[in-house]
């Protein structure tokens, strides 16, 4: 098996606070070694033992891959007005949902295809090696059996989230969607999905109410799939008892919670309880208020950060961007942050092998084009970020530094 050393490493964040201290495991002056894919050695580069390659990274800094754990990448069509609309004051109440929902279904596979794989790259070029994508631009049993074999072709971490919203053509028969969702669709889709996820949304006509989400989801459970919920975005509502009743991995949004929310969540977290998964760049588009992250890590809750990449209240896919927002306007640390959208977010799917930088572990490794990773909160916006593919050939693909 070949071997790849990195070498000259400013500023290595490994995530093992056990082996190297501090809160993010940061070793300096440092190099690694990859083998067939897996981490294989850490440490001084002084010390980096004989590799077939080589690749100087000239003392900028590597941190684990950014994880990417809530995307609703899989869509047709351009809902750029309704951002504009916003910014005039106009409110989001999930009716875009169903504007995207007839775009996709109209669209071609190999249009989907394409545009996802655009996508992708345009993450991996901001740091994200590893991405969660739902469906639930389809909300009928063929669209969204579709979008799901779309996404399964990119990534392993599939969502069915057929409980989305209430399509048009069921507004006046909502039982029979959620019973379509929960029986067939269901079925169907599971054996193409990891997880289920659902928008359960009091404040929104067009998402599922609790016992509708309750039923799609534990039904989705006796099928084997993990569990996520969309929760508490528009208001206070259900989501974090729903989460928490349900053993979910993760609750997603939660920028309405009250403090009993805060405390159910705390008193879960010790018996592996969901992770909470901030979206702020929804809040940057959408002028909502920014969920306060500081009342749940001082209540040990875990804390990630996503993008919620999607066509309507998102379209952002800059996973730096959320963790600089969630430092100036969601009381994080900068350490906090980048745990957040690393080994965090790799706890929200029930992942050990990504986010962290350790023998084993997957050489899903991410390049700042600068000394520190501090450099992602100091400047925010400007690409310092990059996935380093250790599969590049001298002179070939996106990785900066020097191959010998």
């Amino acid at each position: 098996m070949r071997t790849i050393a990195i070498t000259g490493i400013g500023e290595l964040t490994t995530n093992d606070a056990a082996r190297f201290g501090g809160d993010l495991g940061i070793l300096r002056d440092a190099a690694l070694v990859v083998e067939d894919g897996r981490i294989a050695w850490i440490g001084p580069t002084t010390r980096a033992p004989a590799t077939d390659r080589r690749l100087d990274v000239d003392g900028r800094a590597v941190i684990p891959g950014l994880v990417d754990a809530h995307t609703h990448l899989v869509f047709a069509g351009d809902r750029s007005q309704e951002f504009v609309a916003r910014m005039a004051g106009a409110a989001y109440d999930g009716r875009g949902i169903l504007e995207t929902v007839e775009a996709t279904r109209a669209a071609s596979t190999a249009h989907l295809s394409t545009r996802l794989r655009h996508s992708m790259a345009e993450l991996r070029r901001q740091g994200t090696t590893t991405v969660e994508i739902k469906s639930g631009y389809g909300l009928d049993l063929a669209n969204e059996t579709r979008l799901l074999r779309i996404a399964g072709a990119f990534t392993s971490e599939t969502t069915f989230l057929g409980g989305h919203a209430i399509p048009v053509e069921y507004r006046r028969h909502r039982d029979a969607y959620i019973e379509l969702v929960s029986g067939d669709m269901l079925r169907v889709c599971a054996p193409l999905a990891r997880w289920a996820d659902v928008f359960c949304e009091p404040h929104s006509p067009h998402a599922l109410r609790e016992d509708e989400a309750r039923l799609v989801l534990t039904r989705a459970k006796d099928a084997g799939l993990g569990v996520r919920v969309h929760g508490c975005q528009l208001g206070e509502g259900p989501g974090a008892e729903l989460a928490v009743e349900l053993g979910a991995a993760s609750l997603d949004h939660a920028t309405h919670l009250r403090d009993s929310d805060a405390d159910l969540l705390a008193d879960a977290a010790p018996e592996g309880g969901p992770v909470v998964t901030l979206l702020p760049l929804v809040e940057f588009a959408t002028r909502q208020p920014f969920p306060d992250a500081r009342r749940l890590l001082d209540r040990g809750v875990h804390v990630a950060l996503a993008s919620d990449c999607n066509p309507g209240t998102n379209a952002s896919s800059s996973l730096p961007l959320a963790m600089a927002l969630a430092v100036r306007h969601m009381g994080m640390t900068p350490e906090q942050a980048l745990r957040g959208a690393t080994v965090e977010a790799a706890r929200s799917l029930r992942r050990d092998d990504i986010g962290r930088l350790t023998v084993g572990a997957a050489a899903d490794l991410a390049l700042v084009d600068a000394p520190s990773y501090l450099h992602i909160f100091y400047r925010p916006g400007v690409p310092l970020v990059s996935a380093l593919d250790v599969a590049d050939t001298p002179g070939g693909g996106s990785s900066s530094g020097t191959w010998h």
